[in-house]
């Protein structure tokens, strides 16, 4: 699947998506790690993130996260609801063993799920028997992006927006 492929099915016509990058300060970074835990560290400053709406409401935001499972890359999409849970994740490519690839119905398992202690294979999602590290390389991402969330705060904009049109400031 290709990354408009998999942003199409998280954000179905008529929903626009944008494009938006920010630019993390070294703070930022360090609290993405932080709050990832127990993820993985990245210190990637920049990051690109798709935003979805419709009718001036935001359904999402998507982010791709490549990584290493252990010796090959998987490609996957996370995409995180306005209430900072996850809504669905994709895998987009998946470089190992087929056998090691996470099924559907363990993906399932982060659904709903918000950035606390439980949301990790290292928690309450558990392992996936035989495929360990694909186990810990997906919960690490979707960690990752569920902090990465916290710390952009994509739907703030919005969010101040419509509560200043609400109060009949815009």
């Amino acid at each position: 699947m290709t990354q408009e492929e998999a942003l199409r099915m998280a954000f179905p016509a008529p929903a626009a998506v944008e494009r938006k990058s920010a630019y993390l300060t070294e703070e930022q970074v360090a609290e993405v790690d932080r709050l990832a835990q127990p993820g993985r560290n990245n210190d990637r400053a920049v990051i690109t993130y798709y935003v979805g709406s419709l009718d001036d409401r935001s359904l999402g935001a998507a982010y791709f996260d490549a990584h290493r499972v252990r010796t090959l890359q998987e490609v996957l999409m996370v995409v995180v609801d306005p209430a900072g849970r996850v809504s669905r994740i994709e895998v987009l490519g998946f470089a190992e063993p087929p056998d090691y690839m996470a099924p559907d119905g363990w993906l399932e398992l982060f659904t709903g799920r918000a950035l606390e202690p439980g949301t990790s294979s290292r928690g309450d999602i558990p392992i996936i028997t035989g495929a360990t590290l694909t186990s810990h390389a997906v919960s690490d991402a979707v960690r990752y992006c569920l902090a990465l969330l916290q710390v952009i705060r994509p739907f703030a904009a919005a969010d101040e927006s419509t509560v200043a049109a609400a109060e009949g400031g815009g």
